[in-house]
């Protein structure tokens, strides 16, 4: 499988709600970082961490919450996703849509890391009453 391969299978786990297959896709030691400026900013090791931290508050907190890859980028054991978020937080019922850029490092068929970019801003105003 080609590292863009596995990547494309996150997201299509993603967009299913199915867990265990994005898991699947991630090495026990992975490392995800959410941007600064983010609801869930920070660095996460490990899949359950990634759960707790990120995965059950995105679950919980958002009505339809939404990560849509638009077009990749892969080189190597490098795979760059670009797309947008949208959803509605539940606390102010307001909704969102704002770019992004995840940036993958993929070894043996497992994400090793992962780095979020995105446009901070437009997620904040949807937090704010």
């Amino acid at each position: 499988m080609k590292n863009i391969d596995v990547i494309q299978n996150l997201y299509a786990g993603f967009a299913s709600g199915d867990l265990p297959a994005v898991l699947a896709g991630m090495s026990p030691d992975i490392e995800w970082t959410e941007a600064e400026g983010y609801p869930y900013a920070g660095t996460f090791r490990g899949p359950q961490a990634i759960v707790d931290g990120v995965f059950i508050r995105l679950a919980t907190e958002w009505e339809g919450y939404q990560a849509v890859p638009d077009r990749y980028v892969s080189e190597g054991d490098e795979v760059i996703a670009l797309g947008h978020y949208s959803g509605t937080y539940k606390a102010t019922n307001k909704s969102f849509r704002a770019p992004f850029v995840h940036a993958w490092t993929v070894r043996g068929g497992k994400i090793i890391r992962f780095v979020q970019y995105v446009d901070t801003v437009l997620v904040q105003r949807a937090l704010q009453a």
